[in-house]
């Protein structure tokens, strides 16, 4: 296996990491990014493999050592500890059964009109001259939308989007102990409002996720309290972050390509390209669940692995000019959710906010342009811009 470094934070990395992914995959489907410390999937076929491969999964088997985190960030890996993302069946299968009972395609899609209303409302109050379209568009839509889903009030959304923010810090490479120390009062904060917002459900139940995750039962199962704040957590930081990401990327992919016209034609079609081209969040990582041998390399238990996804969206093996970004491509799947029994609930979601504000946004705005480059923020697992400054 081929040695490779490659620090996330170097400047060149951050601004364009395509370039080391495409070394990475001429290498090999597996190759040791030492910067990591751990070997790393690079092709479409790598990747999906060992997200499907049921011999790994996210949480450490029986016996293998354990990381301890210091005691003062107890609080954050006490949600994380009780995070279905973080678990691996049957403990995962009960979990996301609850949630998928609650979690329908058909609420999923009774939320389209809500989305149109509110981007239509954020347009509307767009200000004049130059602004920050991630302020403006993509950071309050999705936030917006997945309090409403589950049942929290607007007014809190900004609260929500904060704490978020410093929660996946922590997911980041080179966090500092002031990094840390935010995640931590987050934490705290989100777990405190929750509380007080599920018990005011259990008294009184509403037509939202939350009162349906509460009333939610599966062979007589329910969601502990715990589980069920570590569950809302998931759902909201997961809901709001990555959309926000895509939208900023995916609008800077179609006003620097000059192919805004193509979401009239197919706004679905559109966004599978968006997702493959830049997608939000480029690494996810599996631990070896036993002694398992794949493309030349073996693992021991509890040993990890590295699934690079946006690698994998730009294996020419799988895409055609992998590196050109065309809005009318026949869509073929793509790493940007995940795959397996991890892949990401939310996807639907995902992609339905997507495709109804990016064409409500062309077509009120269709003179819309850069006013400054783009500048891709240094968050690495996560891929997004610093801002989006855009102009008529």
């Amino acid at each position: 296996m081929e040695r490779l470094s490659q620090s996330p934070a170097e400047p060149a990395f951050v601004q364009d990491p395509y370039h080391f992914y495409a070394r990475a995959r001429a290498a090999g489907d597996l190759v040791w990014w030492q910067d990591y410390g751990m070997p790393a999937a690079t092709t479409d076929r790598a990747v999906n493999a060992i997200l499907r491969d049921r011999r790994f999964g996210r949480e450490p088997p029986e016996g293998a050592p354990r990381p301890e985190a210091p005691a003062r960030l107890a609080p954050f890996y006490a949600v994380e500890a009780d995070s279905m993302l973080e678990a691996e069946p049957p403990r995962h299968t009960r979990l996301r059964g609850l949630v998928l009972r609650a979690f329908t395609t058909g609420r999923v899609q009774a939320l389209a009109p809500g989305i149109d209303r509110l981007v239509a409302e954020l347009i509307a109050a767009f200000p004049d001259g130059p602004f920050d379209l991630l302020d403006a568009l993509a950071r309050p839509l999705p936030v917006t939308v997945i309090a409403r889903l589950i049942g929290v009030p607007d007014a809190r959304a900004t609260d929500l989007l904060a704490w978020s923010n410093a929660m996946v810090r922590m997911y980041q490479p080179g966090r500092t102990r002031t990094d840390e120390d935010a995640a931590v009062a987050a934490t705290r904060a989100f777990t405190a409002f929750l509380d007080e917002v599920i018990a005011a459900r259990r008294r009184a139940p509403g037509d939202d996720l939350l009162s349906q995750l509460i009333a939610a039962e599966a062979a007589g199962d329910r969601l502990s309290a715990e589980e069920l704040v570590s569950t809302v957590i998931l759902l909201l930081n997961a809901g709001h972050e990555a959309t926000v990401h895509t939208l900023g990327n995916g609008v800077k992919a179609l006003i620097e390509t000059g192919t805004q016209d193509a979401l009239a034609d197919d706004p679905a079609q559109a966004v599978e390209e968006i997702l493959r081209f830049d997608p939000p969040l480029h690494v996810f990582t599996r631990i070896a669940r036993q002694e398992v041998e794949v493309f030349g390399h073996r693992f021991a238990p509890g040993d990890e692995v590295a699934c690079l996804l946006a690698s994998a969206n730009r294996d020419p093996a799988a895409h055609a000019d992998p590196d050109r970004f065309d809005p009318t491509r026949a869509p073929k799947p793509n790493a940007s959710f995940g795959a397996g029994i991890h892949f990401c609930l939310g996807a639907p979601l995902a992609r339905l906010e997507l495709a109804r504000a990016l064409p409500a946004l062309f077509a009120a705005r269709p003179g819309l342009q850069l006013a400054e480059p783009p500048a891709y923020a240094d968050i690495y697992h996560f891929h997004g811009l610093e801002r989006l400054l855009v102009t008529d």
